[in-house]
Order: C-alpha cells, then structure tokens, then sequence
C-alpha cells in the first residue's frame, strides 16, 4: 500500500493542490464559467450546455463539490448548483498569490 506524502507540506500547499485537482479538467471550468454566468442552474441545463453525456457531467459536479467550490441544494426532484462564493473568492486569491510569488523574470 501506497504512503502519501501529502502531509509533509504545509496546509495551504496542501489546500491549493486541492484545489488545482478539482480543476484539472476542462469540463469543470467550463461548468465554472457556466455557472457564474448562470448565478444557478440545474445539472440538466449545463448537460445541454456541454457535449458530455449527464453521468460524466454529475461526476465532474461531485469533484467541484468534494472541493467545496460549487454546492448543490436539492429542489424537489432536482439539485441547483451555485459558486461558492467564498471558497471561490480564496480559490481566486490563493492562484493570484501562486503565480505573482512565481512570476518569471524575463530578459531583455
């Protein structure tokens, strides 16, 4: 059986690792984009808006969720899906400060 060594890094290395799985594919950051131009909608309509089949759809909604970067509300028959807003807002926060901190010199 495999160790991880996952925990000998600090926790916010750790969260935005988390964070760069769950949006490692890109139908889940066209869900993204869907849904923050939606505000909200339902897994039917981003499986209208995607060229992907509704069971690959609801498994790349449970990733953004197992990552806390969507939620889904349940409404009778149906679940609404919505940004987090703050996980979001930190998600956007925490790439800005990857990438200045690693910003590449260039030369001229």
């Amino acid at each position: 059986m495999a160790v991880s060594k996952k925990n000998i890094f600090n926790k916010k290395d750790q969260k935005i690792a988390d964070y760069a799985k769950a949006l490692s594919h890109p139908a889940r950051i066209a869900i993204l984009k869907f849904l923050a131009e939606k505000n909200v909608c339902i897994c039917g309509e981003i499986v209208d808006e995607l060229p992907l089949a509704q069971s690959t759809v609801s498994q790349h909604l449970r990733e953004l969720k197992r990552a806390n970067i969507i939620r889904g509300e349940i409404e009778g028959p149906k679940v609404c899906y919505y940004l987090n807003n703050e996980v979001f807002n930190e998600l956007i926060e925490i790439f800005n400060g990857l990438f200045s901190c690693c910003r590449i010199k260039t030369h001229q």
